[in-house]
């Protein structure tokens, strides 16, 4: 059993130099003062905002960098590429008809990294 994931939640990606913070829209579904958020909570720049500097070599941009400076790693600005939705979610509890987020569910990235939740934004909300 975990917590559930409110808007304002921490998250961290494995290749990201910083910490981001969890959008959610409240469209329909709000838990005290913040939307509780749902599987579907994935989009990139509305939901899933970067992480500061990217370090994947997976990145083109980083790929790209990293060829001109002679194959020293150099990090690129992060614009988070998402394949897919949070996994594996909560379901038994719905939230907007799908799947409640819970602190355990990741998220994996197109250039590799995998996203996770270091604060899900309450400790009061426990979902299975």
């Amino acid at each position: 059993m975990g917590y559930g994931v409110l808007g304002g939640a921490v998250l961290q990606c494995s290749f990201g130099m910083a910490p981001s913070v969890l959008n959610v829209l409240p469209t329909a579904r709000v838990i005290s003062s913040m939307p509780m958020a749902s599987i579907a909570d994935c989009v990139p720049l509305v939901n899933i905002m970067p992480f500061g500097m990217c370090s994947s070599m997976a990145n083109p941009t980083v790929a790209a960098a990293t060829a001109a400076a002679m194959g020293a790693l150099t990090p690129m600005p992060c614009i988070p590429l998402i394949a897919g939705t949070w996994m594996p979610g909560s379901p038994t509890v719905l939230v907007g008809g799908k799947p409640a987020l819970n602190q355990n569910c990741k998220l994996t990235c197109a250039y590799g990294g995998i996203i996770e939740i270091k604060s899900p934004g309450t400790f009061n909300i426990q979902v299975k």
